[in-house]
């Protein structure tokens, strides 16, 4: 998976006709960073660097995110979850059950933004998956 989404991730740049070093500067990545992955020397790089990456190539995130192997096509249509390929139905029906939480976001009082709500989700949903696939190599 680290290579295909590596060799997408060089297929947009290219299409853009940019270098290295103008995705890393739009998107405010490292270019060494940029070009492991796309060498598929790196992992699959979390939410929050796939949705810088997709606003510089000015792509859809979903896009990203699918091609990463965050989001499951049928699963995530029907389901409206964000999971990696390796997730099992138990680890979608934990991540849903963290996210159903309907009380308001708020940050030293004051209720966020609907964009930084989305930067909170990001994160969260980076960091879920992470610890998943941390614990599952433990076992």
């Amino acid at each position: 998976m680290d290579h295909i989404f590596g060799s997408y991730l060089k297929e947009m740049r290219e299409n853009k006709g940019w270098s290295i070093n103008q995705l890393a500067q739009a998107a405010e990545i490292s270019g060494s960073q940029i070009s492991r992955i796309e060498n598929g020397l790196r992992g699959i790089p979390k939410p929050q660097t796939l949705r810088k990456m997709a606003e510089a190539l000015e792509v859809p995130y979903e896009e990203l995110m699918n091609k990463a192997g965050y989001l499951q096509q049928d699963a995530a249509k029907h389901e409206n979850i964000s999971a990696p390929a390796w997730a099992t139905s138990r680890d979608k029906r934990d991540f849903k059950k963290m996210l159903e939480d309907d009380g308001e976001l708020m940050f030293d009082g004051v209720p966020l933004n609907e964009e930084d709500k989305q930067r909170i989700k990001d994160v969260l949903t980076g960091l879920f998956w992470e610890a998943k696939q941390m614990n599952k190599r433990k076992k």
